[in-house]
């Protein structure tokens, strides 16, 4: 028994037979999570790169599943509601502070049929409508946009502030609830382009913007892992456990 190469202790060994297959496990689940989402993000670019469909029926949103047509281009004709515009706080792509610009939309041949419509990005300086008061088309039109699911609130995110018109999450259901408007879409559409020329609102700001480190986190729980394994090595030989006893 003296002239064995390897003499495991036994806690360690148990600890690291514990440790090993979970490290290895986040790991591996890690990897199927990068696949996930690389399908994902090539599903939603080929959805913006598509011709517009049409809007889901509006008999079909009360159960309409609005995450199978996230990114999907969309066609919608109607008539804007600027007397109940709303503001989205959030930031340029430079990082400037202001806010999305949005409008319900009655759709056209609906008499209380509404979809919630982002305008585009407007500086602070620009968040009174009376500011760009020429940018806000009367009567019918039509445009095509992006449409996007309901935004979940973060534990990261403010409160809403309706009595001074500003909302830190794009949830249509609460905005429809705020201005009393019945039937409303369970999505937004982000406009590709303005209907009204002008530079504010600025439409089209629509991104893929799924993160996409799971390659780095299955990196670091198999880093981990290696880790554990080196570290459980050395300690034995430390102990003279690793390794022919010397004569």
């Amino acid at each position: 028994m003296t002239n064995r190469f390897f003499r495991p202790m036994l806690w360690p060994t148990l600890l690291t037979a514990a440790m090993l297959p979970v490290l290895l496990g986040l790991g591996f689940w890690q990897v199927e999570r990068l696949e996930w989402k690389r399908g994902l993000i090539a599903t939603m670019t080929e959805r913006m790169a598509a011709d517009p469909v049409a809007l889901p029926a509006p008999e079909s949103w009360p159960s309409l599943d609005a995450a199978a047509f996230e990114y999907a281009r969309v066609s919608l004709t109607g008539r804007f509601m600027h007397e109940h515009e709303l503001h989205y706080f959030t930031q340029s792509e430079t990082g400037a502070p202001g806010y999305a610009v949005i409008v319900p939309l009655v759709l056209a041949g609906e008499a209380d049929v509404i979809v919630f419509v982002d305008r585009g990005f407007v500086p602070v300086a620009m968040k009174d409508p009376a500011a760009r008061a020429a940018a806000q088309p009367e009567g019918q039109v039509s445009l095509t946009g992006i449409l996007r699911t309901p935004q979940p609130r973060g534990a990261f995110d403010g409160a809403d502030d309706p009595d001074r018109n500003v909302w830190m999450v794009r949830d249509p259901e609460k905005m429809g609830a705020h201005l009393g408007l019945t039937h409303v879409a369970p999505f937004i559409v982000e406009a590709e382009t303005d209907p009204a020329a002008g530079p504010w609102p600025k439409a089209g700001r629509t991104r893929v913007d799924l993160p996409n480190n799971h390659l780095d986190y299955a990196l670091t729980w198999f880093g981990l892992a290696l880790v554990l394994i080196a570290i459980y090595l050395i300690y034995h030989r430390s102990q003279g456990r690793f390794g022919r006893p010397k004569p």
